[in-house]
């Protein structure tokens, strides 16, 4: 949000201006969406879902209690869980949004994206990349004077790398790579494992196979990794983590930043492949480089820092909140879209190659990489003599001759194809908008006749499903809505029981008070745990307890 001109970040329902990107199911149908999630990781790590946004665009389903899940309806759970959030703190409906997505997504996982967006009751008007929201977040589009700028954005689940020139409010991204399945819970992983090993080692028990267990060293191990970056040295240690026949077993273990840098050296050095790629395409040297901008709270551990800096030869900039800026800079950009934000124009580029199969198996690209966008182009193909009367066009991304080694993103047939016996033309035209969606049609260019095709995937969901997806997230928060209203009637009832109870206790003997004493306690904790069923059971007994007391005993005034 933009105030006055002054991005915003407004905090959630708990005060945090970090939501962890984490669903939870409960077994009663109630859903939980950040930090109340990632904390039921402990006790329902199955019934968890992290880092859905490296699955966005795949065919990939959640199944919980026998109901499946697409990408897109669990990340609309995390935007509608946002979207209340910001409506509860301007006391008004939001109804439009910009996305941001790593700069490396591909079609169908932008336009999943979109359509999570569509599911949470948002219209997306624009879908940008992160990096270019992070130089938006720095300010860069206050700066007068051309300068070359490299954005080194590694996040908890994806890497992306991007090359910018800005000047005069113009942010043009020169070329863009990255990795969607490298970022900080990688990091976590090995440490779990480190951990893992030197438990069984010394126990010569796994505690891999015990979810409850993998889930709190998961929550251990990415608390010692944040400290990592600013100690040298950190203990884990998890009480009564597992048992054996001769006893409970205690996890007791220490790292030092040296030893947590050597498990994760790998991981990191693989960042440099994509910076060397994107400053090759981007026509650059790393000493043309002006500065160099760290997006993402993995950025802070001081390895990565190190590396970047020996890869480009320049210190990199970091924000007091880099976990911050990409956020900051969607709503400049919802700024700079509504017109309040004057002088800033932002040129995005298409992340992959587009193009068609020909014959022989072999990639034919229409559209290059780290070309500007939007952008449409247009190639003629010979299409040889078909009985059937139709060509099929089959449209890839990838940056590979070979149609095997690219991505496949569609298919269509383009009818009415002359029969006889001579060859067509057929021309094929690529359209990419602003939001990197991928629009294609085919024309043959002796009949007129054209078929258009919007491509993002083999996974793009039909209108009806799409409708069906959105009424069934709609009914989803009017049930936790009315469950929330229930949680709140609950709470009253039971606070109110309490100060009755303490209010009778006085008048009553010694062997009431104690039991008097124990349904406090009881409900008390059945408070704290936030269990309705638990929390109904206990305000039922307390109930029952008062109603008793109540009737042979004169309360003290």
């Amino acid at each position: 949000m933009v105030i006055g001109g002054c991005p915003v970040v407004i905090p959630n329902s708990f005060g945090k201006r970090i939501t962890p990107s984490v669903v939870s199911f409960a077994r009663d149908g109630e859903i939980f969406v950040g930090e109340p999630a990632r904390n039921r990781a402990v006790i329902d790590n199955a019934r968890t879902i992290f880092s859905i946004k490296r699955r966005m665009g795949m065919s990939h389903k959640v199944w919980i209690d026998g109901a499946s899940y697409l990408p897109q309806e669990i990340s609309a759970m995390i935007l509608r869980k946002l979207r209340r959030d910001a409506e509860s703190y301007l006391k008004h409906q939001v109804t439009q949004a910009v996305i941001t997505v790593p700069a490396y997504f591909n079609h169908a996982q932008r336009q999943a994206t979109r359509e999570a967006g569509t599911i949470a009751g948002l219209d997306v008007i624009r879908i940008i990349n992160e990096p270019t929201a992070a130089a938006l977040a720095y300010g860069l589009h206050e700066a007068t004077e051309s300068k070359t700028i490299l954005v080194y954005d590694l996040g908890g689940g994806t890497f992306d790398v991007s090359l910018l020139e800005i000047g005069d409010g113009l942010f043009e991204v020169l070329a863009t790579g990255g990795n969607n399945r490298l970022g900080g819970d990688d990091f976590d992983r090995a440490l779990m494992e480190d951990v893992r090993v030197r438990f069984k080692t010394r126990t010569g028990v796994d505690l891999f196979n015990d979810p409850f267990a993998c889930a709190k060293i998961r929550e251990e191990v990415e608390k010692a990794k944040i400290s990592l970056s600013q100690h040298r040295q950190v203990s884990i240690s998890i009480p009564f983590i597992s048992a054996t026949d001769n006893g409970p077993l205690h996890l007791e273990e220490e790292f030092t930043r040296i030893q947590f840098e050597q498990m994760i050296e790998p991981l990191v050095t693989s960042t440099i492949s994509p910076i060397q790629r994107v400053l090759r395409e981007g026509k650059k040297d790393t000493e043309e480089i002006d500065q160099v901008l760290l997006v993402g709270g993995s950025t802070r551990i001081p390895l990565v820092q190190r590396v970047l800096q020996e890869t480009v030869g320049i210190r990199p900039d970091m924000a007091p909140n880099p976990d911050e800026l990409v956020a900051i800079g969607a709503a400049l950009q919802a700024s700079i879209l509504e017109g309040e934000l004057k002088g800033s124009v932002l040129m995005d580029v298409t992340p992959f190659t587009l193009g068609v199969e020909t014959e022989g198996g072999e990639f034919a690209p229409i559209i290059p990489r780290n070309k500007p966008i939007p952008i449409g182009r247009s190639r003629v193909f010979t299409a040889p003599p078909k009985e059937q009367g139709a060509v099929e066009i089959h449209v890839l991304q990838g940056e590979s001759n070979r149609v095997d080694q690219n991505i496949s993103l569609g298919r269509f047939h383009l009818d009415h194809i002359g029969c006889s016996g001579k060859e067509s033309q057929v021309r094929v035209t690529f359209f990419v908008n602003s939001d990197g969606i991928v629009q294609v049609s085919a024309a043959n260019t002796g009949t007129g006749h054209q078929e258009n095709r919007l491509i993002s995937g083999l996974q793009t969901l039909s209108r009806s499903q799409l409708d069906e997806l959105t009424q069934s997230a709609q009914q989803r928060e009017l049930d936790a809505r009315r469950r929330e209203r229930e949680m709140d009637r609950l709470v009253r009832e039971a606070r109110e029981m309490i100060r009755r109870a303490r209010n009778l206790l006085e008048s009553l003997v010694k062997s009431e008070q104690s039991v008097m004493l124990e349904s406090i306690e009881l409900l008390n904790e059945a408070l704290l745990t936030g269990d309705r069923d638990s929390l109904k059971n206990c305000i039922s007994d307390m109930g029952f307890l008062l109603e008793q007391m109540e009737e042979t005993t004169e309360p003290v005034s």
